[in-house]
């Protein structure tokens, strides 16, 4: 975990240099230098205190120990000399290691100035290493300064996820153990550590913690042969050289002579393909790199993704009974794409036992990517038909930037839970997960429902929560009466009663249907909404309650039940608010049943369980909660009721857009996911890219390869294009340089003297709301090249454009405050209920 402290200091030295080193890699390079040039040092006073000799700095190096730097009476050049002659000559100290010798190589000092020297030597030396893992933390800290990490989608992974990633894996002192894309070496240290701690006469596993409760183990019960059988089977493969001589310098401090690392492309060289291991734990690298990845072909699933072929390579170079876990973004785990679902296909009817869910800021301060656990072994996999899903909301750290530690963790409650489920497949007994808090267990057969092998824990949740203080109910018990409308589709009319199905209550619904009095009159005998009442969506979007609090009489439909609380119990505004909660949703997807549409039976409705405070909290929390959903309704309607205007003045001139632009429509490479078109690391705008706020965002791209960039259309940042189907008439402003799908147009070389491409924007943005020559009504349906050739745009002075575009640019800012405030007001809602669930 990178303390506050360490990035500080890392912080510190950066400044430092910056005058004199103003190239972020250059400063990387002589932060590094100096940090493993102090830990050697370090090293050797540590050896004189214990009663050893120096080994690095011996001979005649001695003249160059850390301490000889700092030493007072050495005047400011001298310090400037002694260093940069060191740091050029360590590569020839043979007291030292090759790989240490190696990171020293070419090394020299780029700037001549002593005071800055001093100062930089002096924040090094404040620098404590507990362990070696300090330095890992201090590299990769540097390394997400300069971006390099994320753009290889590589995160740090926290230690204490480490330590609880291999204490559910359990290394053995006999086994091989691999990561294939080790980084710092994390998992490999720790999975040695764990080997030790096990086998050492002090460990009690009664006692001691994950971690031991920070004591030291000697591992006095392993033989000679069996550390020296240890060190031979822990190993590691990275394609960065610098991280592979990071995990070679931490492995050798760990007391490794001779670290089997190397440097190794796991996806693309067949090398090591018929190398396989009994454990393997990894975080690999979560996006392919620029440039794409050109996989061999010896992968079970066919993929240029790196997550899904880090996963395969992952599950595929498992000895018979080996074991692995492996964290993944959430695509592994519910993407619809292809390769995606033959991937969790294989995972769950060959090597998944287990799914862990992480918090969404696990990486932070990297990144706040959510990701989960996959849990495999093979000899597990084949003896149950199950599937375990554990969710964890709180790992002992605030989620923040800061990730300062908390009481709450539930990492020792999970890893009881998955052991107690493990040991019940092994010795064949019932495993209960309502002992455990957030775990579920689903058979395969459920997860391989419509073919879609989502691992999506929260699909699965049938457990009740227990965190939460109040009683339990059900809402059998605490409705009078449910049932739902009727099976059969009634006789519509033009005019008559409102009869409602789910669309009158999960959206905005123009196609009302009515049905006579008559057949009203039928319908309620059996089912009879009144003020008071709730609807509940059963069929398609299930899961969504609304409030009866009009007093029009109306019908309802099969898709929607009724609920009538009961009002000696629960306040029915109160049990609408839970209803819409994610807490009942999740049951709710949990009861259903997925077909061409999906279902949810009155019987499982009654079975739902809600938290049942007083009728006097009740209240407090209606109160509460109306107060804020006032507020969300009032800003929905200035951002519903806005619309930017341009007033057009008859004096303006008035020209067909074919008169100021080059219009492009887009194109794709066909055939469509044809890995020499699709994949690579060119964006691609679709259609689906495009919001109205779309100027003012980065869209979310797809991605081209060269070959499929050439038969596309490109278009350059700041360039206008406009959706022509899917959804006709957006237009945005591209915030990179892309090509464009078929479903656009591009307006490219905007005369500059002419008109501002901001305006030409929001002409574009405002054509439904412009009139006379502007307006082109239907057309907005069904565009097509030649139509917006004949656009008609008024074109104003330069200066009244800009007067324009500024004025709504600071009306949209006000309208974007709006949707702070929703965002604001919506999640004090779900804290308040998500307070009476007890979280």
């Amino acid at each position: 975990m990178l303390d506050t402290e360490t990035k500080r200091r890392i912080d510190t030295a950066r400044d430092i240099l910056v005058g004199k080193v103003p190239d972020p890699k250059s400063q990387v390079e002589q932060i590094t230098i100096a940090l493993i040039y102090k830990f050697m040092d370090d090293m050797d006073a540590e050896s004189e205190e214990l009663g050893g000799k120096r080994k690095f700095f011996s001979g005649e190096f001695v003249r160059y120990g850390w301490k000889k730097l700092l030493a007072p009476d050495l005047g400011g050049f001298d310090v400037l000399t002694l260093y940069a002659e060191a740091i050029q000559k360590m590569n020839i100290n043979k007291n030292i290691p090759q790989l240490f010798r190696d990171i020293f190589k070419n090394a020299y000092l780029p700037y001549r100035d002593p005071e800055t020297l001093k100062s930089f030597l002096k924040i090094i030396d404040d620098f404590e290493y507990d362990h070696s893992e300090k330095l890992g933390d201090a590299f990769e800290y540097l390394l997400s300064v300069l971006g390099s990490q994320g753009d290889a989608g590589q995160f740090r992974t926290p230690r204490h996820i480490i330590d609880f990633m291999v204490e559910l894996i359990d290394p053995k002192k006999n086994e091989i153990i691999l990561d294939p894309a080790c980084g710092t070496a994390g998992f490999l240290i720790s999975s040695y550590k764990h080997i030790v701690k096990n086998n050492s006469s002090t460990y009690n596993p009664a006692k001691n913690n994950i971690n031991g409760n920070g004591e030291k183990f000697n591992g006095d019960m392993l033989t000679p042969d069996e550390r020296k059988k240890l060190a031979i089977n822990i190993k590691g493969y990275d394609i960065s050289p610098d991280m592979v001589r990071l995990s070679l310098v931490n492995l050798y401090l760990h007391g490794f002579t001779n670290p089997l690392i190397v440097e190794y492309d796991t996806l693309t060289s067949e090398e090591k393909w018929n190398e396989f291991a009994d454990i393997i734990l990894a975080n690999p690298p979560f996006m392919s790199p620029k440039g794409g990845i050109k996989p061999h072909k010896r992968f079970s699933v066919e993929s240029n993704r790196s997550e899904v072929l880090f996963v395969d390579y992952i599950a595929e170079h498992l000895t018979a009974n080996g074991r692995a876990a492996v964290i993944v973004p959430e695509g592994i785990i519910f993407q619809s794409g292809t390769a995606y679902k033959s991937l969790r296909k294989m995972l769950v009817e060959k090597y998944l036992y287990a799914v862990v869910s992480l918090p969404g800021g696990v990486f932070n301060p990297y990144s706040g990517v959510k990701t989960s656990i996959l849990l495999m072994d093979k000899t597990l996999a084949r003896r149950t038909d199950k599937i375990l899903f554990a969710k964890i909301n709180n790992d002992g750290f605030d989620l923040g930037a800061q990730r300062r530690a908390n009481d709450k963790g539930q990492l020792p409650v999970i890893i009881e839970a998955i052991k107690s489920y493990v040991k019940s497949i092994i010795n064949a007994t019932e495993f209960n997960p309502e002992e455990f808090c957030s775990v579920v267990v689903a058979e395969k057969n459920i997860i391989s429902e419509n073919d879609e092998w989502n691992l999506n824990g929260d699909r699965y949740y049938t457990a009740k929560f227990r965190q939460t203080t109040f009683p339990l109910c059900s809402l059998q018990d605490l409705c009078v009466k449910i049932t739902d409308g009727t099976h059969k589709t009634p006789n519509y009319v033009k005019a008559g009663v409102p009869f409602l199905r789910v669309t009158d209550i999960t959206q905005s619904n123009d196609s009302k249907k009515y049905i006579s009095q008559n057949e009203h009159q039928e319908l309620i005998k059996r089912c009879k909404p009144e003020i008071g009442d709730i609807l509940y969506s059963k069929n398609g979007t299930i899961g969504v309650a609304k409030l009866i609090d009009w007093s029009y009489e109306f019908s309802i439909f099969v898709s929607l039940a009724l609920l009538k609380p009961h009002s000696e119990l629960v306040l029915s505004k109160y049990l609408e608010v839970l209803l819409n909660s994610d807490y009942v949703l999740q049951q709710a997807k949990a009861h259903s049943k997925s077909g061409t549409v999906t279902n949810l039976h009155l019987i499982e409705i009654k079975q739902i369980q809600v938290p049942l405070p007083s009728l006097d909290i009740q209240r407090e929390i209606v109160a509460e909660v109306e107060v804020w959903q006032k507020i969300i309704d009032g800003a929905r309607q200035v951002i519903e009721n806005y619309k930017p205007q341009i007033i057009i003045d008859p004096t303006w001139s008035v020209v067909n857009l074919e008169t100021i632009c080059d219009i492009v429509r887009g194109s794709s490479p066909r055939p469509q996911g044809d890995p020499v078109y699709y994949g690579g690391s060119v964006p691609r705008l679709m259609v689906a890219d495009i919001t109205r706020d779309g100027m003012f965002t980065t869209p979310k791209i797809d991605f081209l390869t060269e070959e499929g960039a050439k038969k596309s259309r490109p278009m350059n940042k700041g360039d206008v294009v406009l959706t022509v189907s899917g959804n006709p008439g957006l237009p945005t402003i591209l915030a990179v340089d892309s090509c464009i799908h078929d479903g656009l147009v591009g307006f490219r070389n905007l005369k500059a003297d002419l008109i501002l491409p901001e305006f030409f924007y929001f002409c574009l943005l405002m054509m439904k709301e412009m009139h006379g020559s502007m307006s082109v009504g239907a057309v907005f349906r069904n565009l097509n090249t030649d139509q917006i050739r004949k656009f008609r745009i008024p074109l104003p002075k330069l200066d009244i454009q800009r007067s324009f575009v500024s004025k709504i640019k600071r009306e949209m800012e006000l309208i974007d405050s709006n949707k702070e405030l929703i965002i604001l007001f919506e999640k004090k809602i779900k804290d308040k209920i998500a307070s009476v669930w007890g979280e």
